[in-house]
């Protein structure tokens, strides 16, 4: 039997939800799909591949209100049969504020709320 341990300092709970991300520096802005969540950051799928260590600018929607965390591309990889990139980006700056925000969204989705 096998354990795996969990490497990420913060609960992640599931959010599909539509987000924009912009590679900073670039004009051009990608619509993505969020998967999950958490205080360092989230995974989403991307029609697009993006390098690794790549600095994105986010921005994305929780209970009705936006965000926009700074954030760097952990991981980009390629989702099996698709065409699609499954991608990883850890948050580097958040604003206190938006921070609290996704902190009591999340609390609040692990209460069952």
């Amino acid at each position: 039997m096998s354990i795996k341990l969990e490497k990420r300092r913060f609960p992640r709970i599931t959010f599909k939800s539509p987000l924009r991300c912009q590679i900073r520096g670039d004009k051009e802005v990608n619509n993505v799909v969020s998967s999950d969540i958490g205080l360092g950051g989230l995974s989403c799928i991307n029609d697009r591949f993006i390098t690794p260590n790549t600095f994105i600018n986010l921005e994305l929607k929780i209970l009705n209100r936006i965000i926009n965390p700074i954030g760097k591309v952990i991981r980009s990889n390629p989702m099996p049969h698709s065409d699609k990139y499954q991608m990883g980006i850890e948050f580097l700056e958040i604003d206190f504020q938006q921070k609290k925000l996704l902190s009591d969204y999340i609390n609040m989705q692990l209460q069952g709320c």
